[in-house]
């Protein structure tokens, strides 16, 4: 693993706080976009030198590269922009679940191992982690996405927002984007390419809140999970 891509353990200090863990995959030139999708490039527009005090610079992406929420615009209409939507679910108690590895759909039995029990109920965020190692700097386009059974039962369980390391909760080839179509019929908020590779399964605080861009489809994040006690 780069340097840059050891992201998702790191610990603060013993006075600054409860560990974290920085789940967002580094974004740059070689982050890999979905085909078709605006990779990332930057230029620089001022530098540093005798006739100017800063540096200065431009960036193109799409706003799916990277963790990213998306807004119910992408996928619906007449939907929100991402700087319209409530941030509630973005912040809060969550769930991660490891479902490594479990073929094109994660599907409800993938999860059941970590769901609700008697005394430990299902935090209204679940995030789902499918790859051994997230492969962070290659485009994967067989991609473990969710069955649309798994975000209705979800949905079901007072879910709020579902989150999965992947670049997409519907497989790369879909055009009907079924569970898409669920979260925007139930109402839940999403989060993709999430990197979870060093994180156990359990409960934390997420921490992943999207740019008020208001006419925009999507945000990045920078998504961070904090331990919990």
């Amino acid at each position: 693993m780069t340097p840059s891509a050891t992201l998702t353990h790191a610990t603060n200090g013993p006075d600054s706080g409860p560990r974290l863990w920085d789940i967002s995959p580094p974004i740059d030139a070689a982050t890999p976009a979905f085909p078709g999708d605006t990779a990332y490039s930057q230029t620089w527009v001022a530098t540093l030198g005798p006739d100017c005090p800063v540096n200065v610079s431009a960036i193109t992406l799409s706003p799916h590269l990277g963790a990213h929420a998306d807004a119910p615009l992408h996928y619906d209409a007449e939907g929100q922009a991402v700087g319209e939507l409530d941030l509630t679910p973005f912040l809060g108690l969550c769930r991660v679940i490891h479902a490594i590895a479990p073929g094109p759909l994660v599907w409800p039995h993938h999860l059941a191992h970590a769901l609700a029990g008697p005394t430990r109920p299902l935090p209204p965020r679940v995030l789902v982690r499918t790859y051994l190692r997230m492969p962070q700097h290659q485009w994967d386009g067989r991609l473990s996405a969710f069955a649309p059974e798994t975000v209705e039962l979800l949905a079901d369980k007072g879910v709020r927002l579902v989150g999965i390391d992947t670049a997409s909760i519907d497989p790369a080839d879909s055009k009907t984007l079924d569970s898409h179509q669920v979260i925007r019929r139930r109402g839940l908020r999403v989060l993709e390419n999430l990197v979870l590779d060093d994180v156990p399964e359990g409960d934390y605080e997420l921490i992943a809140l999207p740019l008020k861009l208001t006419t925009a489809d999507a945000s990045p994040v920078r998504a961070v999970l904090r331990a919990l006690g």
